[in-house]
């Protein structure tokens, strides 16, 4: 079952300028269809998809691309990731929806459901710790 997009991703979406929305465009519609389940809202400006209130991947335009961010990348260990930031995070930067791996999409939106570090509890935890798919992550129930 699929839900209809919520009403700030919508008006994200439709703030943006036509060279940023046609890759938007594209990255909201393989996210929506690979990761129906996930929770998703405009967080700290941008579209973010959650599990369980852990941010898995989101998108953003900078000046000259458009950003795709995957939290927990980095353990993905897949060719067309870059290192982004100091934490676990890796990234695709897009200045064209040609640009776009479909396949390689797909496979990093499967990975970014089943390896995930725990950015929801950062503080609690006092840093990043494993949380799915990881050694050291708790063993999945159910």
């Amino acid at each position: 079952m699929t839900t209809p997009i919520p009403d700030d991703i919508r008006a994200y979406q439709n703030g943006l300028d036509s060279e940023a929305r046609a890759i938007c465009d594209v990255l909201l519609e393989v996210i929506e269809r690979e990761l129906p389940d996930a929770d998703r809202k405009v967080w700290h400006a941008h579209p973010v998809w959650f599990f369980e209130g852990n941010p898995v991947v989101g998108y953003s335009r900078l000046k000259v691309s458009v950003q795709l961010l995957f939290w927990s990348g980095q353990a993905f260990e897949e060719a067309g990731l870059e290192v982004e930031g100091s934490f676990q995070a890796a990234q695709a930067r897009y200045t064209d929806p040609s640009q776009v791996d479909l396949v390689a999409l797909g496979r990093w939106l499967s990975k970014a459901r089943d390896i995930q570090w725990n950015y929801r509890d950062i503080r609690r935890n006092q840093g990043l710790v494993p949380l799915r798919g990881l050694p050291g992550a708790p063993a999945a129930t159910g």
